[in-house]
């Protein structure tokens, strides 16, 4: 599925530089991906950013994250999620942008497996526990070696440092949100994919070495 949604977002990218500016194609990139995803991962982490934030226990933090309301915290947090990802895509080097547009979906939701089979989940029901007790090895195993595989096909060796790199982001984001919550939920999976879709369109060309 990541792969697909990554091959509709470099299609249409070559298809708005056709006729449109950079930042305008740039912004409606976005706005497909969101349109792709129905906003679950979005909405997620705008409850997360509110229930990691604002409540002092993790009982606090669970209910605020049940609210459908959305808080400041997600509001502010979601903006400038959106606002780095735009400009990730405005600047993202030619060089490294079928890499970085193909990954991007596919290393979030291969985090989005890791995340869901190696920690704990704080709630006893809901649909991030649904995910969690299907959660099995055979699932992990066949979602990191599609992983590995794509990401080296797309940039060799330095695919394997991107992978590393995203895992160690995974680690450092999930121990964070088990030890506010006790565990990892729907939403902080919801999270967990978009900071890591950020990161793979900052982290392609730089390990690529495009910038420079």
């Amino acid at each position: 599925m990541g792969l697909g949604i990554g091959a509709i977002l470099f299609g249409l990218d070559n298809l708005f530089a056709l006729f449109l500016p950079a930042a305008l194609g740039s912004a409606l990139l976005i706005v497909v991906l969101v349109l792709l995803t129905g906003a679950n991962h979005l909405d997620g982490f705008i409850d997360t950013c509110d229930g990691m934030v604002a409540g002092r226990s993790a009982e606090q933090r669970l209910a605020i994250m049940r609210d459908s309301r959305a808080g400041g915290f997600g509001v502010v947090g979601t903006c400038c999620l959106l606002l780095l990802k735009y400009v990730s895509l405005l600047f993202l080097p030619d060089a490294h942008r079928m890499a970085a547009l193909l990954l991007m979906p596919v290393l979030g939701r291969w985090a989005m497996v890791y995340a869901i089979f190696a920690y704990p989940s704080a709630r006893k029901e809901g649909m991030g526990r649904t995910f969690k007790e299907a959660a099995n090895w055979r699932g992990l195993v066949i979602a990191t070696l599609i992983a590995i595989a794509i990401s080296v096909a797309l940039m060799k060796l330095l695919g394997l440092a991107l992978m590393a790199a995203i895992w160690l982001i995974i680690i450092i984001m999930s121990t964070y949100i088990r030890r506010r919550l006790g565990g990892l939920t729907g939403d902080t999976y919801g999270a967990i994919n978009e900071v890591i879709e950020v990161f793979a369109l900052i982290l392609v060309p730089l390990i690529g070495g495009g910038y420079f």
